[in-house]
């Protein structure tokens, strides 16, 4: 190997170790105070089982203190909790008991996990609780028996249990930053997505569209995230005693969610559309620009939506949903079809697939649907004013003058 080749090598492997110490560095910076809280809660819960209950070693307090908080984004902490103490606390009895049938050893070993992880998975389908119920049943048949009696390790695990509950509903952290992160996240993510689409359509390329779709598709990860992020909020914002009003303000987040998820899912539609329709016909320049212009401005309200997630106090979010609501309005009330130059009815279904973006966007901003839903430029109803309204019950109603008889 020549020796560019060595050093071209060696520069991709320290960019590469670069970016993984930097990204390690984030991570820690991230959960630091998740870290310091599981590390209260283990060490107060062995030292409360250990010297006010006198249990010997009692290492099952600080395991289930430490698998109760844990580290991933979005779980649900009570019921992991909740998983934790009551499957130690099963998993414990049921080993004890079928210990005193059986006797120990390893096949009886086999069969007292067999029967636990049945039993677990009869009572609930969570990964946590059987996985605990398991191993503490097969402990108990396994290990020597404990001197502190044969239910001292569920005492010990219930012991965990409640110092990690302690310690979530004292804790001081902010159960909103997750998901504000998450927002500022997908709105990025999603106006490049819009920018994607107004450069397909402007340059009129169907290939660049058709990558707009899939780039769009590779969102939904961001929103489940996300949707897991407010989970978590909500349940910090409801049991931490020093976050209850922040509720409000998870429930808003939840709504605005609610609302760029419809977004996406039109966008989406929206990216395919456009593939067909420059793959068939040829929009007049007029209407391309207009409706490049559109996009390029839904694409910018997003970037607001997104700003107003940036900052910490309520006040530079209501002004940036403002800002977001304001222009958007302007567009809503642009997106008539003759008026954008508009001629031929594949422009039509463009626009007519814009519109209801543009409600699901004015939603996002915290603007209610029926509200959001009214703000949009009335357009011709030709087709819908020819035609009589007509109750389908009334319909086929025996006797209604409109029931077709030859059905």
């Amino acid at each position: 190997m020549s020796g560019s080749g060595i050093a071209g090598r060696a520069g991709a492997v320290f960019d590469h170790a670069r970016r993984r110490t930097r990204t390690g560095l984030g991570r820690v910076r991230a959960g630091f105070g998740q870290s310091l809280q599981i590390t209260i809660a283990a060490v107060g819960a062995y030292a409360f089982a250990e010297h006010v209950l006198g249990h010997h070693g009692p290492l099952f307090s600080a395991t289930a203190a430490i698998v109760s908080l844990g580290y991933g984004n979005g779980s649900v902490h009570l019921r992991r909790i909740l998983e934790v103490s009551l499957g130690c606390t099963l998993g414990i009895a049921v080993g004890d008991v079928l210990m005193h049938v059986l006797g120990q050893g390893l096949v009886q070993a086999s069969v007292v996990l067999l029967v636990s992880i049945l039993l677990a998975r009869f009572l609930d389908n969570g990964t946590i609780f059987t996985t605990q119920m398991g191993l503490q049943s097969v402990l108990v048949v396994i290990l020597p028996p404990s001197v502190d009696g044969p239910f001292a390790r569920s005492l010990d695990a219930i012991v965990g249990a409640c110092f990690a509950l302690a310690i979530m509903a004292i804790s001081p952290r902010d159960p909103s930053r997750e998901a504000r992160r998450g927002f500022r996240t997908l709105s990025g993510e999603f106006s490049a997505v819009l920018r994607e689409i107004a450069a397909a359509l402007g340059g009129y390329d169907a290939e660049r569209a058709q990558r707009a779709l899939r780039r769009g598709r590779r969102t939904q990860p961001s929103i489940t995230a996300l949707e897991s992020a407010l989970k978590m909020g909500r349940e910090q914002a409801r049991f931490t005693l020093l976050r209850r009003g922040r509720l409000e303000e998870i429930e808003a987040y939840e709504r605005c969610l609610d609302a760029l998820d419809h977004a996406v899912r039109n966008t989406r539609v929206l990216a395919r559309r456009l593939t067909a329709v420059i793959r068939t016909v040829r929009l007049r320049p007029q209407a391309v620009a207009a409706l490049e212009e559109i996009l390029t401005e839904l694409a910018e309200a997003v970037d607001l939506i997104g700003a107003s997630f940036a900052g910490g106090s309520t006040t530079a979010r209501e002004a940036f949903s403002a800002r977001a609501r304001a222009d958007l309005t302007r567009v809503a009330q642009r997106l008539d079809p003759a008026a954008l130059g508009v001629r031929t009815y594949q422009g039509e279904s463009l626009v007519m697939l814009i519109r209801p973006l543009s409600v699901d966007l004015l939603a996002a901003t915290g603007l209610p649907y029926a509200k959001a839903s009214t703000i949009p430029v009335q357009i011709r109803q030709e087709l819908t004013e020819a035609l009589p309204v007509v109750d389908p019950e009334e319909d086929d109603r025996p006797g209604s003058r409109t029931r077709r008889d030859s059905d």
